[in-house]
């Protein structure tokens, strides 16, 4: 896989860690009668920062892949055009 399908590949990743902490938060409060701000926040630092944080990881990898793979390209379409 060329460089910027992986960088894509780790920012799907990140998205889909993110967004599985909102719905384990979700779920987690399925059986409260009443929803507010407080309360829905309360879930989520009870489902914990340790999904935020791998999310983070993967995005900035995911975008150092990608700016990787375009510097690639660059220094190909250079060395292409001197030859």
């Amino acid at each position: 896989m060329k460089r910027r399908g992986v960088g894509v590949s780790f920012i799907a990743i990140s998205a889909f860690l993110i967004s599985t902490k909102y719905m384990s938060a979700a779920i987690f409060g399925s059986g409260v009668v009443s929803w507010n701000e407080q309360l829905f926040n309360g879930m989520l630092d009870y489902v914990g920062g340790l999904l935020s944080t791998f999310s983070l990881f993967s995005l900035i990898i995911g975008i150092g892949y990608i700016i990787w793979g375009e510097y690639d390209e660059f220094l190909e379409k250079k060395k292409k055009s001197k030859g």
